[in-house]
């Protein structure tokens, strides 16, 4: 009987599906954007994760990726990407939950997200554009630094 007890307490984590939700790709100078350059173009990336519970134990967790390449104020390309996974969670407390949700399921879904930028960049006629690894803890914790100072600078309401 406690074996069951230890097993049902036991913290678990599944991936039940992964998916591309959106996929965009432009490069809107071609073919001219395809010949060499001197320098390579200045490239900004930005991430953003978002869960939403589809039941007790099952969330839809989605990783963002938007890359833009420019040279000068020029677009040589675009790539965005939303890319989710369908997690079971079930035998944490619930003050791991979110980061658990925002933190380890982003991170296992990162190096499928990274390929697929990668592949799509290399499609489009340039070198494949591989995203550096990224330190879900670290945005976890300054999201939730962020929501904690608006919290506190939003006057109350008499």
């Amino acid at each position: 009987m406690a074996n069951e007890d230890t097993k049902a307490a036991s913290p678990s984590l599944n991936i039940l599906a992964q998916y591309t939700k959106d996929l965009s790709f432009e490069n809107p100078g071609a073919p001219r954007s395809l010949q060499a350059r001197d320098k390579a173009p200045a490239i900004n990336i930005n991430v953003n994760v978002n869960a939403n519970p589809l039941s007790d134990t099952d969330f839809d967790v989605v990783l963002s990726l938007n890359a833009e390449a420019k040279e000068d104020d020029k677009v040589v390309f675009a790539v965005e990407l939303v890319y989710g996974g369908v997690f079971r969670i079930s035998g944490f407390p619930q003050e791991h939950m979110l980061p658990v949700l925002f933190i380890e399921c982003p991170r296992l879904l990162f190096p499928f997200a990274r390929q697929i930028i990668a592949d799509v960049t290399r499609n489009g006629g340039f070198p494949p554009l591989l995203i550096d690894p990224i330190d879900f803890a670290q945005m976890f914790a300054r999201r939730v630094a962020e929501e904690q100072a608006r919290a506190k600078v939003q006057p109350l309401n008499s």
